[in-house]
């Protein structure tokens, strides 16, 4: 059997060559954690709808928390295209537990080192790189989705403090997160970003069930009635959308690293099984048609990996655009949905079982084509971004 096959990793057109010790290192050290630590319980997890919450503190210590952070405040201060190669070995795991880091990483940790004060970052950022606080990132709403400027929660200014009202949904990790960034509107429209502590007066975080995807994910909502946030709380170096967009474009890079990921896990159970499942005298990876899905899934597969590594250099740079990196994530995660559909026919009925990760994958990924932005709206931004008219209003 190829020796490509010892372990989920396959390099087709030798992209670990541009990879350098700290980014092999990461990768290695997050794999094992996945291979030793998610893998024996996620079917289970999945199954029961059951966040696996002992695991926090254990990826913590491990450094999955703020990889490219500054280590000033618990960070890892490695570069972006180590954070992703971290996305990606997470998300073979699951794209739960990929979110959970994700948005730990990106959307909390980024938004606090990036805009908050100094007092901020020391009461915070240390606590979230270990796993002993956990975050959530608070701008979706009920009725504001793709559309985040029409949010309708508000942060009254009451001299001391902001008053503030509305509710956000769909929010990973809210349920059990301590503290919430959450974007909303002041009196002159302006949006601005809270940290919202647990134990607020008025703050709940109920939580969503009835999910068939990312089920080892736990989701919930964010309601405020009457809360009120320190101005301490308020994040001073920003104001406007710029603030929420630039974590969404930093969560958006973690998702097109990921969902490789997810892909490589789908193509490597299907080649697996294709070389030991024989039908008719021979295994069914002789036959044309297997042969095909597995020629296309690793093509694409390697057109990812070029993608993101050329997309990472951009960003260790400070050269990317919110527009490439939507094209990255638009791209990837559908490369990957299309190769888990491959990969369960490859399985038959098989596929659909417990015995093997495609199924969860695949209805993960349903999930992950529509949140940070959907497969749609990533479309008209690229759309937007090469004719240079916009097609959202």
């Amino acid at each position: 059997m190829n020796q490509n096959l010892a372990f989920g990793h396959h390099d087709y057109y030798n992209v670990d060559d541009l990879l350098n010790e700290d980014h092999l290192m990461i990768r290695e050290s997050v794999a094992n954690y996945v291979k030793n630590e998610i893998k024996p319980i996620i079917e289970e997890c999945a199954e029961q709808s059951k966040f696996p919450e002992h695991i926090i503190k254990d990826m913590g210590k491990l450094g999955m928390f703020g990889i490219d952070l500054s280590p000033e405040y618990g960070g890892g201060g490695m570069d972006s295209i180590a954070y992703g190669v971290a996305m990606q070995e997470l998300e073979k795991g699951d794209s739960g537990i990929r979110s959970l880091a994700s948005v730990q990483s990106s959307l909390v940790m980024y938004p606090i080192h990036e805009f908050g004060s100094e007092a901020q970052k020391q009461k915070f950022l240390p606590k979230l790189a270990t796993g002993e606080m956990i975050g959530c990132f608070g701008l979706t709403e009920p009725d504001h989705g793709s559309n985040p400027s029409g949010m309708l929660t508000t942060a009254h200014d009451k001299g001391d403090h902001y008053l503030l009202n509305g509710a956000k949904m769909w929010i990973t990790n809210s349920p059990i997160a301590d503290i919430a960034v959450v974007w909303a509107k002041t009196d002159n429209g302006k949006v601005i970003g809270l940290i919202v502590e647990r134990g607020f007066e008025g703050f709940t975080t109920p939580k969503i069930t009835g999910k068939w995807s990312l089920r080892a994910s736990i989701t919930g909502e964010l309601v405020f009635d009457n809360v009120k946030v320190p101005k301490e709380n308020r994040l001073p170096g920003v104001e406007g959308m710029k603030g929420p967009l630039s974590c969404l474009s930093k969560a958006r890079y973690g998702i097109a690293w990921g969902a490789i990921g997810a892909a490589l896990d789908c193509y490597d159970t299907a080649l697996r099984y294709a070389l030991q499942r024989e039908q008719f005298g021979r295994p069914i990876a002789g036959f044309q048609l297997t042969q095909k899905k597995l020629a296309e899934m690793i093509t694409e597969i390697t057109k990812a990996q070029l993608l993101v590594w050329r997309l990472g250099k951009l960003v260790n740079e400070h050269k990317a655009t919110p527009a490439q990196i939507s094209m990255a994530k638009r791209n990837n995660v559908q490369m990957a949905i299309v190769i888990a559909r491959e990969a369960r026919q490859i399985l038959g009925g098989m596929g659909i079982t417990n015995e093997f990760p495609i199924m969860r994958h695949l209805m993960n990924l349903e999930t992950v084509i529509t949140y940070e932005g959907t497969h749609d709206i990533h479309l008209l931004i690229t759309g937007m971004d090469i004719t240079g008219i916009n097609a959202f209003s």
